[in-house]
């Protein structure tokens, strides 16, 4: 099955839980949009804030950085297609940890499809296939990590009950719902800590790739122009957060400069949008998460591409 192909089975299964029909006449649409739970994981639209140093975090690892740069799937590519890359993103997080298995189901085969063209060649400079488990258990692992980070500066720190339960959970499921079998995931937050500290010695971006992470980094959209002093600003901003979010390692990797004052500037900014973040209904800090959640029944129902 490609990815342009209709799911029917699938189709048929969303369609029977969810009804034919997206919202019932007379009813608005924050009334039917689905409902994700923003208290718990990152699936708040704050959380946004935090991807392109997931990205860089995820690309740090050479086999994931040149599977991404080298990749003959057009449509995916984070450089040529940033806003579409960033709705699969999302989708597979919040598919992941609140999807119905119905969704699940339907999205994993998507991605496997775009995976199964992602593999080195004889002129790759390292080896590298997108079902490697391996590789797919890092990506994972930095998703966990983000989203730990995004609720320790928005809602606050986890105590222990919370944050084991949280690992358990949501942890697990960004990390296997392809093709990483649960017993890779390491069994306890202490089991992880180690597993962290083992892969960053395997942590490498070179010229290359980091040529390629740097307008990712900067919010850069290819093709969009704006006035040179507002670009400049709106990087400026970008690059901080983006380097805000990065742990230390991986700012030296991007060589991405960090002091101080930086870490106050930063701090400041994510008090005033945590402020503002605890101020808005939950129909709006669930935005654009419970959105894809629609667009993803959507794309089901009429057979679309949903990578």
């Amino acid at each position: 099955m490609t990815i342009s192909e209709p799911v029917p089975l699938v189709e048929r299964s969303v369609n029977d839980s969810l009804g034919a029909h997206p919202a019932p006449p007379g009813r608005s649409r924050r009334s039917w949009l689905p409902q994700v739970t923003c208290d718990d994981n990152m699936m708040m639209g704050v959380a946004l804030l935090a991807g392109p140093a997931n990205v860089i975090m995820q690309l740090a690892r050479p086999g994931v950085g040149y599977g991404v740069m080298e990749s003959k799937v057009e449509s995916g590519r984070v450089d040529l297609h940033p806003i579409k890359r960033a709705r699969t993103t999302f989708t597979y997080l919040v598919v992941s940890t609140q999807g119905s298995d119905a969704q699940k189901a339907a999205f994993r085969e998507a991605v496997n499809s775009a995976h199964r063209q992602v593999r080195s060649t004889a002129d790759s400079p390292v080896k590298y296939n997108a079902f490697d488990r391996d590789l797919q258990l890092w990506v994972g692992a930095c998703l966990y990590k983000g989203n730990v980070d995004i609720h320790r500066i928005f809602l606050g720190e986890m105590d222990d009950e919370h944050a084991d339960r949280h690992y358990r959970n949501e942890g697990k499921a960004m990390a296997t719902m392809l093709q990483v079998p649960e017993d890779m995931w390491p069994a306890d937050r202490a089991a992880f800590d180690q597993y962290w500290q083992e892969q960053l010695e395997k942590v490498h971006i070179d010229d290359a790739v980091r040529e390629y992470l740097k307008p990712i980094a900067a919010s850069r959209l290819r093709g969009l122009t704006v006035p040179g002093p507002m670009q400049r600003a709106n990087e400026r901003l970008a690059l901080l957060i983006t380097t805000g979010f990065l742990p230390q390692r991986f700012r030296d990797e991007m060589q991405l400069p960090w002091d101080a004052d930086k870490q106050r500037r930063f701090d400041r900014l994510m008090g005033v949008l945590r402020g503002i973040n605890n101020l808005l209904p939950q129909f709006l800090r669930g935005f654009p998460f419970n959105l894809i959640l629609w667009d993803l029944d959507r794309r089901i129902r009429a057979g679309r591409p949903l990578v």
